[in-house]
């Protein structure tokens, strides 16, 4: 009797297991690598609710999933300690078990997407989730790297059959059988949400704002890699060409009336700028070409 009630009580008391997964960023002016700001954001939300529990009822661990080693001192390497200068001790990193070449390595960005194989690392964080079973796994929405596509969550909760809820700001508590957060919606409104775990969350970019990442436990923090499967390629992502994003064209200011007076007073207004010109009794031709020259002005037409 008093083997099973201790039996029990230690399946009562075994901390929760939570993992925050995190990814490579880039900065949107300079483009070197750094944390993720969406994925920073999470792994605040699971600092706070550990924060928040008891002591020792809350495992959290971080995984980074990467297709390559990652140099000790490189910007890769750098880029990921900013998540160890949140608080985090230790960093694990989900490898292959054949750990292939890495594009970033390369000096020439677009010469690396064409010439290196692209790896696909949803496949190694399906592997190792099954491995270590944690209650609830939590990720930001979006990378800033890479395609992009915001699919990783979708992927992960179809192969694993978890429920997956988007868009949290907050995680108010977990007692290990369900979780209680809030999500976003539009025009600031929010819907606070139970969940059964096991379960699968996303952050949104409303959540709070991560911590500034401290200098030393940076340094200190460790990075750990683990194999979790063999190693596959994206044959799709493949074939992409990446290119420069462009510009896009300039818009021409429209009017928006509500009603028949703002219409008419957006008519009968006299034109602000002097640079217009009116034609009158010129051919098609003279003024398809006016139109033109207008586009390209504006910025329409290049």
């Amino acid at each position: 009797m008093k083997a099973e009630r201790s039996s029990v009580a230690q399946q009562d008391s075994a901390p929760l297991e939570v993992v925050s997964l995190v990814s490579l960023g880039q900065h949107p002016v300079s483009g070197r690598l750094r944390r993720a700001e969406q994925d920073a954001r999470a792994l605040e939300l699971c600092l706070a609710l550990e924060r928040q529990s008891a002591p020792g009822a809350v495992s959290l661990s971080a995984w980074h999933a990467s297709g390559s080693e990652i140099a000790p001192g490189g910007e890769q390497d750098q880029a990921l300690r900013g998540y160890l200068g949140m608080g985090l001790e230790s960093l694990t990193l989900v490898t292959p078990n054949a750990p292939g070449a890495d594009p970033l390595k390369a000096a020439d960005p677009q010469a690396a997407v064409i010439d290196q194989p692209v790896i696909d690392v949803w496949p190694l964080l399906v592997t190792r989730l099954k491995q270590a079973a944690p209650q609830l796994v939590v990720c930001g929405g979006q990378g800033e790297t890479g395609e992009g596509s915001g699919l990783l969550p979708h992927l992960l909760a179809e192969s694993l059959g978890w429920p997956l809820v988007e868009g949290i700001v907050a995680i108010e508590s977990c007692d290990g059988a369900h979780l209680t957060a809030l999500q976003a919606l539009p025009r600031g409104q929010r819907r606070r949400l139970r969940v059964k775990l096991p379960a699968l969350v996303s952050v949104d970019s409303a959540a709070p704002a991560a911590r500034q990442s401290a200098f030393a436990p940076a340094r200190r923090g460790e990075l750990s890699s683990l194999a979790s499967g063999e190693l596959v390629h994206d044959a799709q992502a493949e074939t992409f060409s990446v290119a420069p994003a462009r510009k896009r064209p300039k818009r021409l200011k429209r009017i928006k009336a509500t009603s028949a007076r703002d219409r008419f007073k957006a008519a009968a207004a006299k034109a602000e700028g002097g640079g217009g010109k009116r034609l009158e009794g010129v051919s098609a031709e003279e003024g398809a070409a006016e139109i033109l020259k207008l586009l390209r002005e504006e910025g329409v037409l290049r």
